[in-house]
């Protein structure tokens, strides 16, 4: 068992209420503006009742201050009565569970008040220009690189310096080194709802000789009269702007009517092979400990979706062929380790307990027999946090941060922060800097505090850390003040 890091920071978790973790920024804080036509303001003592149980249940997700809420598509409607019915009852498919044994029907209506009143006085903001920030060991700006973006879900840098960035709409974007975007066609169609969309890009080893790209996307289909999805990666050449030769070379068995939980980061390896995360597609006591099915594992294929003979489940009968890991619940970064080879990821925990871990061959991580966390409503889903078989995180968040991206940081431009893994983290809407020794994590610094949601962080050719920001979208990149 390999040793981990706990970080502990202010109550505040995670609620997938009903279009899936999406913000945008906002300083009011709620109860304290006005209340929306025909509604009575909180009192004193509903607002604190309903300010603690925002904060323990859905904050994490949401935002101290209600950012998601704000702009937002409601997709079953903002009435008093749509959002009462929502937090009362629940909707599994999307991933939000139900709360009424977790609150009593005057809580919820005070919640559904405390929303409804936090979003009538919300407000947006981004990172000042010019502001110098401090860190421990070095002081930088923000460049802003991009806005007018939604949810910038990942960035590759193409080797004429521009980059290509992913919207979880379902579009590509070319960034031009005049900073312009122009749109690339031939993406494939993907099912935007909940958490799913166009999710992850990753060039081949050789792009510089053959253009190609592989993308992750949440793919569907209609059966039943339903509308299934999966998680799937799509292997394209591009030429100009447009996508060619679109082949799809992994498609993920079950399809499922769940719209959560799809990952997917993707990271080509030292061996040439492409490794990517499937989450568990909210199957948590199905999934992630079943060889049968992909949710909820770490996979490795060649480049044209073949299997590597060497897969540690080849030669199990009925195992996914394709599978490296198992027991992994929805991991959203992925990055190779430049010193040791080894690949690392981050993966989301319930309410408490996000991971990082070491990937390791026919490894065990236990989702979700073992964890460190419970549900988002309170309820328990396990009494343990360790077990023989099981490979331990070598950190872990408690309460949740909702990590999404992941890099180490690489070249001389950061004094001090060579080696150093770069997290982002979408709830609590900072960069975290976490130092490495080996295999262990050995401290954490947080950057940015308030920045937004965080969605990617990369390590361009050049050397410079890059950042993703959702809703508003924007991209920025890290400089370092001499």
């Amino acid at each position: 068992m390999q040793p981990f890091i706990k970080t502990i920071i202010p109550l505040s978790l995670l609620l997938a209420l009903f279009t899936g973790c999406s913000k945008n920024t906002t300083s009011n804080t709620a109860g304290s503006g006005s209340a929306p036509s025909g509604e009575a303001l909180l009192t004193g003592t509903e607002l604190a009742s309903a300010r603690s149980n925002y904060t323990n249940y859905c904050a994490g997700c949401h935002g101290q201050n209600l950012e998601t809420f704000v702009d937002r598509k409601w997709l079953h409607g903002n009435s008093p009565e749509a959002l009462f019915k929502s937090i009362k009852h629940g909707f599994p498919e999307t991933g939000m569970l139900a709360y009424d044994t977790t609150f009593t029907d005057t809580e919820i209506t005070q919640l559904v008040r405390y929303i409804r009143q936090g979003v009538a006085s919300g407000q947006k903001k981004q990172a000042s220009k010019g502001k110098v920030f401090q860190a421990q060991d070095l002081s930088f700006t923000l460049d802003t690189v991009v806005t007018g973006l939604d949810v910038p879900w990942a960035m590759a840098f193409l080797p004429n310096g521009e980059m290509l960035i992913t919207e979880r709409s379902g579009i590509l974007y070319r960034l031009t080194k005049d900073r312009q975007l122009q749109k690339i066609e031939g993406a494939p169609e993907v099912l935007a709802q909940g958490q799913g969309g166009l999710l992850d890009i990753e060039l081949h080893p050789d792009f510089n000789k053959n253009q190609v790209l592989f993308l992750s996307y949440s793919a569907f289909k209609k059966e039943d009269g339903q509308t299934l999805s999966t998680t799937a990666i799509m292997r394209a050449r591009l030429d100009g702007n447009t996508l060619k030769e679109q082949k799809q070379i992994f498609e993920a068995q079950p399809y499922a009517r769940t719209r959560h939980h799809y990952g997917c980061r993707m990271e080509f390896g030292r061996d040439g092979y492409l490794y990517f995360t499937m989450g568990d597609r909210g199957g948590t006591k199905v999934n992630p400990q079943n060889l049968t099915v992909h949710a909820g594992k770490t996979h490795r294929i060649k480049e044209d979706g073949s299997i590597p003979a060497d897969n540690p489940f080849v030669g199990q009968q009925g195992a996914m062929k394709s599978i490296y890991t198992y027991g992994n619940r929805n991991a959203q970064g992925l990055a190779l380790n430049p010193t040791s080879g080894e690949m690392w990821l981050h993966e989301h925990g319930p309410k408490g307990g996000d991971e990082v871990n070491i990937v390791k061959k026919g490894a065990n991580y236990g989702w979700a027999d073992v964890t460190y966390g419970i549900d988002y409503n309170g309820t328990k889903i396990s009494d343990i946090q360790k077990k023989p078989g099981v490979t331990d995180p070598i950190h872990i968040w408690v309460p949740s941060i909702a990590p999404s991206g992941m890099a180490f940081l690489t070249g001389d431009r950061y004094k001090g922060w060579k080696g150093s893994l770069f997290v982002g983290s979408m709830s609590f809407k900072f960069l975290s800097r976490l130092t490495v020794a080996g295999n262990t994590i050995t401290g954490e610094e947080r950057l940015l505090q308030d920045i937004g949601r965080v969605r990617d962080v990369r390590m361009s050719p050049d050397g410079y850390l890059y950042i993703a920001v959702e809703k508003p979208g924007i991209i920025y990149r890290l400089m370092p003040v001499e």
